[in-house]
Order: structure tokens, then sequence, then C-alpha cells
């Protein structure tokens, strides 16, 4: 049995009929870790021993039969932006390199309450500004398909531990498509949920109106199930959280999806589309209408305006939001201050990178009076005439469908792109961040030198049913899952 290639389902499956113990899964996974991470490297802080005597109290309760919880002894890795009691969470940052919180975030307590065992923290774009993983105070992550690629970001470390077979799910964060193309260039699958339908309580905040805590998994029940767990009114915390959730995602996933219809934005297969992506797309539109669904090309006009209003909207919350960041509660603090004002100066220039501080530049001038209402109330209302735009085709179509991303994973040296170029990248996953409705990546086909290509499923708000119900049918059509076994460091 390769314990790295088991399902969430599979894990609870063998845990609750005592094939297997939590701590032999947990060790397991440990030592693929430490012989596969120093290439990947998905992790930036490991909690191995906490995370062993952990498996060993839950192999007394199986022992006992007491197995509660949905995820009794399934490992997980946890992005380095959501707080955990006791254990650092640095936002891969050197301005929280030493940042150990006193509570867990919201989701950290479910997941505990399900009797999940996580094994450490994982990599991520600094602060979640980036869509490498390059901005990584600390290392940068690859992509366990081809080592020379990119897992994307900023969620690059929880995909890439996913793909690898460290663990079996991950949580990511999205702002902007952090989850989902990250999922897509490494054949996983990936959630953005609807924005409330998870409690943000703990995730350290890049942009408050936008942010989402979603899974990754490598196959759609995986990813439903994590959801319904972590999903949920946090009315004590998080006063954005959504009330009276319906989180049943697993019952009638199995169901027929013929008769349903599809939106295909003509705009999301626009020059700016790498011909690869193009043709798995298309490809995917032949298996749903095998399926007996009906897939229509639309017009979305206002695309091209999300990513404009997105990095003005995103950059301008993280000016807000990293403010707290100064030198002086927690986190790095400067040596070379000679006075207050310095030690502000130093300590935010000296623990900020490079794309951080120039995001935080441009929400600073676009708040500034005078730019006000040039740029930042412009923003807004382009954001909603992108919202009125997905509203107006889902209100015709079950889903919008189309490529997670322009290309698949880059090579690290072809990802060096001038200026601002990168961010036009994110321009078909912003959309949903824009809007608050859910979206889903699943893996939809290979490039000819074998890199995975993500298909995107857009539903309107609480709809991720709805999404659940299809990808899990299209995955039956294309299960990319059985292909984690040629990663380039090897399957055992």
């Amino acid at each position: 049995m390769n314990i790295n290639e088991l399902t969430v389902e599979e894990l609870y499956s063998k845990i609750h009929a005592k094939e297997i113990k939590p701590s032999e899964v947990t060790e397991a996974l440990f030592e693929r870790i430490e012989k596969y991470d120093g290439d990947i490297k998905a992790f930036i802080t490991l909690t191995k021993d906490e995370a062993i005597e952990r498996a060993k109290e839950l192999d007394q309760l199986q022992a006992e039969d007491k197995m509660d919880g949905e995820l009794f002894g399934i490992p997980v890795g946890i992005k380095d932006n959501i707080v955990t009691k006791d254990v650092l969470t640095t936002c891969a940052s050197k301005m929280l390199h030493n940042f150990k919180p006193v509570y867990d975030a919201t989701v950290m307590t479910k997941l505990k309450e399900e009797n999940s065992v996580m094994l450490g923290k994982v990599n991520m774009d600094e602060f979640a500004m980036g869509s490498t993983s390059e901005t990584s105070y600390y290392q940068t992550s690859r992509n366990p398909w081809n080592l020379a690629c990119s897992p994307g970001g900023s969620s690059g470390g929880s995909a890439a531990a996913v793909a690898a077979g460290f663990v079996p799910f991950a949580l990511g964060t999205d702002t902007g498509g952090s989850v989902r193309q990250p999922a897509s260039f490494c054949g996983v699958v990936g959630m953005k949920p609807t924005y409330g339908r998870v409690s943000r309580y703990g995730l350290i905040a890049f942009a408050s109106s936008l942010d989402q805590v979603g899974p990754i998994t490598r196959t759609v029940r995986d990813n439903a199930k994590v959801l319904e767990l972590i999903s949920g009114e946090d009315s004590e915390h998080d006063m954005t959280s959504a009330k009276d959730q319906n989180t049943d995602f697993l019952s009638g996933i199995d169901k027929d999806i013929s008769g349903m219809k599809f939106a295909l934005p003509k705009e999301f297969l626009g020059d700016d589309v790498d011909q690869s992506v193009t043709d798995a797309v298309l490809k995917a539109k032949e298996r749903l209408e095998s399926l007996g669904a009906k897939v229509d090309e639309v017009d979305m006009p206002n695309l091209k305006y999300v990513v404009s209003s997105y990095y003005l909207i995103a950059s301008s919350e993280a000016s807000a939001n990293l403010a707290r960041f100064d030198g002086i509660r927690f986190g790095y603090r400067s040596e070379n201050a000679n006075n207050l004002d310095e030690l502000y100066k130093k300590s935010r220039g000296e623990g900020f990178g490079d794309e951080v501080k120039r995001r935080i530049l441009l929400g600073t001038y676009v708040l500034s009076s005078g730019h006000y209402d040039a740029f930042y109330l412009k923003a807004q209302k382009l954001r909603r005439l992108v919202a009125e735009d997905v509203q107006r085709i889902l209100s015709d179509y079950d889903l919008i469908i189309g490529p997670t991303s322009t290309t698949p994973a880059h090579k690290y040296d072809e990802v060096k792109i001038e200026g601002t170029k990168e961010y036009k990248n994110d321009i078909l996953t912003i959309p949903a961040n824009l809007t608050g409705v859910p979206s889903l990546s699943i893996p939809c086909g290979l490039t000819g030198d074998n890199l995975p290509i993500g298909l995107q499923l857009i539903g309107n708000h609480f709809e991720e049913k709805k999404i659940y119900n299809v990808a899990y049918q299209f995955e039956k059509t294309y299960n990319l899952h059985d292909e984690l076994k040629k990663l380039t460091m090897g399957a055992e």
C-alpha cells in the first residue's frame, strides 16, 4: 500500500476498518516529505513531533473504537497565512519570521474538531501576493510534475504538497485565483468557495473583500467533503460569514447532468490563451456534451477590465491591512532605528519584500487625496460591471466554464515577465473573486510535455453543490489522479 497515493476517502475507510493506524499514515508521509521536499520545497515549517504525538493519541482512540470526526487521523498541510496556535505563521515573510499566534483560525478549530493531523505550514507567495511562489522570503517551491516549473501561487506550496503526495489535502487561500491557478498547474482540484461560505477569522488579510479559504485535494469528492467540514457561519468572529448555509455537497453528487446548460465566454479563449490550453478546454467541452450537457458560446464584454479593477482594489485593501505590521507589537523589528519614525520605516522597509512594497505603494497612492475618485472609485464601478456580466450569464446558464489559467505551468526562467504583464495571467480567475461567486479548477488535460491543464467551473452564489456535481461527472470521464505516479521525483 502506497499511503501517499490514498485519497481522503480511502484513508478514512482504511483507518475506520483498522487496516492502518493514524500514526502509520503520519509517519509514512513524513518519510516521503523528508525524501522529496528538499526538491519540491512545499513546507516552510514541519510539526513532526506534535503530529506524531497526536497521531499516536488517535491510535489509542482507534483501538477503543472512539474514532470521532470525519477526518479522523487524516493529515493536512496548512497555508502559512492561516494562523495556528503556538506554530509559526509567517505569511512567507521576513516581517513575521518569528510570529507564533496564541489562537487558531476558525478553519483550524474545525479541522481539529474532526481530528485531522496537521503536518506543517506550507509555502506561499509573501502575504499571498504573487502567482509563482517566488516572492516567498524563505524558498521557491517547485512543481512536482516538472521541477523546472512553478507550482503557481500564491497557494503554490499547498498545491505542490497535494500533488507530490505529501498530504491528501491542504488548505489554501484565494484572493484572485490563488487556489485555482496552483491547482491547475499541479493537476489537482481546487475550490474557491462563495465569499462568506468559510470564516476568515484567523486568515491574515491581504484583501478583505476578496479573500477566501479553500480546499485543495486530488479528487472532487474529497474536495466536497473538506469544504463541508470547514464551511458555516461564524457569527462570533466573522461578521461577513454567511448565515443559514446548506453545506451538504455530497448528496446527489452522482446525479446525471444531462440537460444542463453551460456558458463558455468567447473571451476565455482569446489570443492570450496558450493553444494547448484551448485544445484541452475544447476537448473538455466535448466531454461535457457527451454527458448530455449543452455548451454555448457567450459574450463577457467586461472581462477586459477585471485585471485593472482587481489590482487597484486588492492593493488598496492590502495597503490598509498591512499597516498593522510596524515593528511595534509583533513580527520583525529593525535594529538600526534611532527613533520611532525610523523604526516604522526601517522595520517595514527591511521586513517586506519587493512585491509587497509595490502593492502597498500602489494602494496607498490610489487611496490618497486627489486619486481616490479617479482610481479606486472607478475600479469599484468596473467591479459592478463584471458582476453584472456574471449574473446575466448565470441567469440563463447553470455554470460558466473555461480555462483556469491562460497557460500551463511556466518554467521559472520564463516567468521573469517585464513589469506588470504577469498580472494579466490572472484574468480568468479574477471574475469569481470580484463577484464573490464559487469557482473550482479540475484537471482536464496535459500538454505535450506532460504539464497539467485546468478546467474552471464557475457557479452562482452558494451553488458549490452544483459545481461539485458537474465536476464529479466530468472526473469520471477524465481522471488525472493516476498520472501522479509519473511525478518527476518518482513514485514509490
